[in-house]
């Protein structure tokens, strides 16, 4: 009979009870108003955020970072609502990624789809779309969405008032933003659909996984353009320009758009291409650099194949007549 092997080796840090005692204290505030808020701020610029704090706890919980202080915004009201105008829906930066699911569907559904695979439901009850803006991790779900929507974020101090940054100006590197010290985000104004949006992901499997890659797509009938976001595949989110540069000028040498014609398999794979060759990602624990590249193409064609689809269903007349249907 053979001898068992011996046991897997697991390496822990050896239990210290002191240990918490030992690290430096976090000061917990809460204001109870957004101009408390503000104010909050101003006075501790390095103060974190956290609101549904599915980002920030974590990174607490497993040391990977000690503030000096936390900032709650929970108790501040209009951050968990959302306002629908007629070209554009204010989302409030707690809104949490459930109620996108529920109740904007129709107006953000590449968003509302990017929502469904965050992580649990659990998690989907409490995080939203202003804590991913804050963290800015390039692996974030929303950002996809975000960017092939051409969103804009609403930011606010008590100094300098309120200003809005467009999307594409908002990632500023790996988990940086264009925040400046003593800035809370306060919403994101996302435009409302007038065509087909799609959102794709690689992980593996589907829930309570970070993105390997993952892959935004909007097609805007209106302006007779498309627009791309890829998440997890370079240090920050980004859009495939040149693809979308390409793909506008097939789209309208060939008549597309008014005969609603198949996109051939050509297009779809120089578009594809040249959506793999946006990106610079790297080799990680999630997968390599090259899987990386080819996971965006294939979910590129993809998006377009089905965004495409449903344009050229029941919904084209609709859309071009400037309704998303």
């Amino acid at each position: 009979m053979n001898e068992p092997g011996p046991p897997h080796q697991i390496w822990l840090k050896p239990y210290d009870p002191l240990r918490r005692r030992r690290e430096p204290v976090m000061d917990f505030l809460r204001p109870a108003s957004w101009e408390e808020a503000l104010a909050a701020k101003a006075a501790h610029p390095t103060a974190v955020p956290i609101a549904g704090g599915t980002d920030v706890m974590v990174e607490i919980n497993f040391d990977h970072r000690r503030p000096e202080y936390l900032l709650d915004l929970n108790r501040i009201g209009d951050l968990y609502e959302w306002e629908v105008g007629e070209d554009s829906v204010r989302l409030g930066a707690s809104v949490p990624y459930t109620r996108i699911m529920e109740n904007l569907r129709a107006e953000l559904p590449g968003l509302a789809l990017a929502s469904h695979t965050v992580a649990s439901p659990q998690i989907r009850n409490r995080g939203g779309v202003g804590g991913n803006l804050g963290t800015a991790s390039p692996a974030g779900d929303a950002h996809p969405a975000l960017l092939a929507s051409g969103a804009e974020v609403e930011v606010e101090s008590a100094e300098r008032g309120t200003r809005l940054i467009p999307i594409d100006e908002f990632y500023k590197g790996v988990k940086r933003n264009a925040l400046q010290p003593d800035e809370l985000i306060r919403a994101v104004h996302v435009k409302k659909a007038d065509g087909p949006q799609q959102f794709s992901k690689v992980g593996t499997r589907n829930a309570m996984v970070i993105a390997v890659c993952a892959f935004g797509l909007a097609l805007h009938p209106e302006t007779r353009t498309v627009r791309t976001g890829i998440g997890s595949a370079a240090p920050t989110p980004v859009r495939a320009k040149a693809a979308e540069e390409f793909l506008n000028a097939a789209l309208e040498e060939g008549g597309f758009w008014d005969n609603g014609k198949i996109i051939t398999p050509s297009v779809a794979k120089q578009f594809a291409d040249l959506c793999s060759a946006a990106c610079n990602p790297i080799d990680d624990v999630r997968g390599t650099a090259g899987y990386r590249r080819h996971a965006v193409g294939v979910m590129a064609r993809r998006t377009l194949t089905w965004t495409w689809e449903s344009y050229r269903g029941a919904g084209r007349t609709a859309y071009r007549m400037g309704g998303a249907a």
